[in-house]
């Protein structure tokens, strides 16, 4: 048995290293908003850790850019990243379900074939998805980047660990000896139960979207339908002595507050119950 001086000091110690973590993840966004609020001539005389005066006045001069779009950039990666979160999620589950509580003769087959796709780097296939969508006319589209998010062999995997350890099957089995339809049974019985792991996949997948920038780079040319991470990247040929710098931090400022958002609103479902239903004894 420890002592309780061993078991304070251990505590004493995660604290610390907890402190030191967290104050390095949010120096950086500390930072960040801080060179927001500075002017571009404050930025050139070097590092300052206290927040400027210029936030409204940088916050303005973006939203009067009109060569470079970031608000309707914004709008781009939130419909894009939304709707990737809501089909992937959804989609997945469905599909994770689907395999969990069927038994058919090619079960194991579907899911070695889905577990290979999820080995297969998105450059792999790019020429060939590029040349598939240039046909089907969705070239210079948000769609190709939505569409695909369907079928997320990582998510479906998640998704179908967490139906092994948190649905029983007795449960679909009662249902389905109640009368209920299999997409009623998914819809208000299995969906409710996998609401955590949903929350957590909605939050990754969102943020993947959001920073995607190969896909949007490869399919995208119209500068008002760029996304937020193609939009900041073509900042990277710009002059360093003829752009203002404070107007790209707040640029990048901007950017990130959706992804605060989401997080903020679908955390709380991460540290939720195992389940939100179930079978009682």
């Amino acid at each position: 048995m420890k002592s309780k001086k061993e078991k304070q000091g251990q505590s004493i110690f995660a604290h610390i290293v907890l402190i030191l973590l967290s104050f390095m993840c949010l120096f950086f966004f500390y930072i960040l908003i801080v060179n927001a609020t500075r002017s571009h001539a404050d930025l050139q005389k070097g590092f300052s850790a206290l927040p400027g005066k210029y936030f409204l006045e940088n916050l303005k001069n973006v939203a009067n850019d009109g060569t470079f779009p970031m608000f309707r950039g914004i709008i781009n990666s939130v419909i894009v990243s939304g709707c990737s979160a809501a089909l992937c999620t959804y989609f997945s589950s469905l599909t994770a379900y689907g395999l969990y509580a069927y038994d058919f003769k090619l079960k194991k087959v579907a899911f070695t074939f889905i577990m290979a796709i999820l080995v297969m780097p998105t450059q792999v296939t790019a020429m060939g998805f590029l040349r598939l969508i240039t046909n089907m006319g969705m070239y210079d589209s948000l769609l190709p980047l939505i569409i695909p998010s369907i079928a997320s062999p990582a998510v479906f995997y998640f998704m179908y660990s967490y139906l092994q350890s948190s649905l029983p099957l007795s449960l679909v089995e009662a249902a389905r000896i109640d009368g209920c339809g299999e997409f009623r049974i998914f819809n208000q019985i299995v969906l409710p139960i996998m609401k955590p792991a949903i929350a957590v996949q909605a939050i990754f997948t969102f943020v993947g979207s959001w920073n995607n920038y190969f896909v949007p780079a490869l399919v995208i040319q119209s500068k008002n339908k760029m996304t937020v991470p193609v939009l900041i990247a073509t900042l990277r040929g710009a002059d360093y002595m003829n752009f203002d710098m404070a107007k790209i931090y707040m640029m990048i400022t901007v950017a990130i507050v959706p992804i605060i958002i989401i997080y903020l609103l679908l955390s709380k479902y991460i540290i939720a119950g195992v389940t939100l239903g179930g079978v009682k004894e």
